[in-house]
């Protein structure tokens, strides 16, 4: 036998956490599992290579004085999920208890023969746990992150830590069990295939409440109420930071199959490209129209609503039915937008709720209207959509679904924000705000050269640092 045969038993003992006696051969079961349980792994990593996407795409669409502080908090914001999701957000999710979060499996304490007892709810899939909470702690990252978007600019470093714990440990975790944990919408059988809901409207439902909470930036809004542009330094940098979340999409709904064979998850990211395309095309023409300019924010923005409304649907719509599911979120975000803005007065810095919330709203009703019988009997998940004659019961279920969802998160969002609002604070001063959070919270510049002495916090004024 080859060299590289030789090694096969040995691999797949690795990757499937199983000690194979002497002399025995893999099975098919073990190949298959293992394949899954690599493309588990893959998917994961592309979805925390989404948290580089979100760094540029930020930093990019703000200004330079605080472009070192949106970019790092990133790591600081995945750092912080990952405990918190481990220590209970995982056992919250996905842990065997009640129809409203769940109470076994905390630190990932489980004995290996009872992980399919105390997490039942992933128990159709057969990779390690390991895998699992990979996979799942990067889908927390990214819903956290986009909390952080409506607050940019503005916010004391000290709410990352105490919001971003409880975010993760009580608003995050028990949504995620309600749909994905055998909670009451798992029950009711509600579509959200990778998280237009779990993920998407929770974090930028938070992030409405802090925009609300904190203000706009100074400069946003003149005395009689006309809205100003603030624009960010560099497009480049948020061009890049699309074309990476395009890019670990592909894991973010295709991963979400768990598993490599069968096939399934190629037409899960055909579908995922599908709507992200015509997002971005329907995007700019409506800004054109609109504006009088094709603008490339409003573009990127479109791609990134697309995605977020395929992203519940995926499994769920023929590929015709994504097309018109990104195109729809791409033209309602543009709209969105300027309705925020111009009339209510929010200052949301990256349009975080507009492209997270809306566009997550609007795609977990999608299904209500487009899931083909087909997939719902492959999915197994729910009934089908009112266009293939399911009639209103499942858009009732996904109307319910983002209805509870939204109305839990905003409501605890703001008693949390509102608490630290009233101790710590939530906004920065005045002056901190235009020297900026690089200098005013780190004492350092993302691009010193631009700043006399270095870019020091002790030896640069306020109007030196400003940009």
């Amino acid at each position: 036998m080859k060299k590289g045969l030789t090694l096969l038993p040995i691999l797949l003992s690795m990757l499937t956490g199983q000690a194979l006696a002497a002399g025995q051969e893999p099975t098919v079961q073990d190949a298959m599992l293992a394949v899954d349980s690599v493309w588990v792994i893959v998917a994961a990593v592309l979805v925390f290579l989404m948290q580089a996407g979100f760094a540029l795409l930020e930093a990019g669409a703000t200004r330079m004085k605080n472009a070192g502080h949106i970019a790092g908090k990133n790591v600081l914001s995945f750092a912080l999920t990952t405990l918190v999701f481990w220590a209970v957000g995982f056992a919250i999710t996905f842990g065997t208890g009640n129809s409203v979060f769940g109470t076994s499996g905390w630190f990932l304490h489980v004995a290996d023969d009872q992980v399919n007892e105390v997490f039942a709810s992933l128990s159709a899939s057969g990779v390690p746990l390991g895998a699992k909470f990979l996979f799942q702690v990067v889908f927390a990252g990214v819903s956290l992150a986009i909390f952080w978007g409506g607050i940019a600019e503005r916010a004391k470093l000290i709410v990352y830590f105490v919001f971003g714990t409880v975010f993760i440990a009580a608003i995050y975790s028990v949504i995620g069990h309600w749909v994905w944990g055998g909670g009451w919408l798992s029950s009711l059988g509600m579509q959200d295939f990778a998280g237009s809901t779990v993920v998407h409207l929770v974090g930028g439902t938070a992030a409405l409440v802090g925009a609300i909470l904190l203000g706009p930036r100074i400069g946003k809004y003149n005395k009689d109420g006309t809205s100003n542009t603030i624009p960010g330094h560099n497009m480049v940098y948020s061009v890049l930071g699309v074309i990476i979340l395009w890019f670990g999409w592909f894991g973010f709904n295709a991963g979400s199959t768990l598993a490599a064979n069968g096939a399934f998850f190629p037409y899960v990211a055909l579908t995922t490209n599908l709507a992200a395309a015509a997002g971005a095309v329907a995007a700019v023409f409506t800004v054109w129209a609109v504006l009088g300019k094709p603008d490339i924010g409003y573009m990127l923005n479109g791609v990134l609503a697309a995605l977020v409304a395929i992203t519940a649907s995926c499994a769920f719509v023929k590929p015709w039915a994504a097309v018109v599911i990104g195109a729809i979120a791409g033209i309602v975000m543009v709209f969105s937008v300027l309705f925020f803005e111009r009339v209510l007065k929010i200052d949301d810095p990256v349009g975080a709720f507009s492209v997270h919330g809306v566009a997550g709203i609007w795609g977990t009703l999608s299904t209500g209207f487009f899931a083909a019988p087909d997939l719902v009997e492959k999915v197994g998940v729910g009934q089908p959509g009112l266009f293939y004659g399911g009639g209103l019961h499942q858009l009732w279920v996904q109307f319910l679904g983002v209805a509870a969802s939204f109305a839990y998160v905003f409501v605890a969002s703001f008693v949390i924000m509102y608490l630290i609002k009233v101790t710590v604070g939530l906004r920065i001063s005045r002056e901190e705000e235009i020297i900026g959070l690089d200098i005013s919270e780190h004492g350092a510049s993302g691009y010193p050269e631009q700043l006399p002495n270095g870019g020091h916090y002790a030896k640069t004024s306020t109007e030196a640092a400003f940009n």
